[in-house]
């Protein structure tokens, strides 16, 4: 895979699955009036998919389900200037509440009323460590 960033490691696709477990806040990039738009979503894995839940009248459930999705989750220390990012693409596609267990919060609870759980399957990732720029 070429480094199309120009700093960096260069990360393999257990390493991105890797740090992908450790965070629960995630954007996914989708298309919106035929425009691109993000959304912050609380997510968990699931094997290679992330998993989040979105209210089924919102226009993040109506652009995500059942189109390619990209999704990306990222960590930076300012003070280090040390870090990492994941982006993922796959096709969203409703997922039953059975196959996911618990959606990573730091207010635990079920999904709530409304809300539909959608996959999307890391059918591409990618991601770098990202050091000091002087090194």
């Amino acid at each position: 895979m070429v480094d199309d960033v120009g700093f960096g490691l260069l990360l393999d696709r257990q390493q991105c699955l890797a740090l992908l477990r450790t965070a629960s806040l995630g954007r996914v990039i989708f298309t919106h009036r035929a425009m691109p738009a993000v959304r912050p979503v609380r997510f968990t894995v699931v094997g290679d998919a992330v998993v989040f839940a979105v209210p089924a009248g919102s226009p993040l459930y109506a652009g995500a389900r059942d189109a390619v999705v990209a999704f990306e989750v990222d960590e930076f220390a300012a003070d280090t200037g040390a870090g990492w990012y994941v982006s993922l693409l796959g096709r969203a596609a409703e997922s039953g509440s059975a196959d996911v267990g618990d959606i990573a919060c730091a207010c635990p609870g079920p999904v709530r009323a409304g809300h539909r759980l959608l996959r999307v399957p890391a059918e591409s990732i990618s991601g770098h460590r990202i050091g000091c720029h002087a090194e």
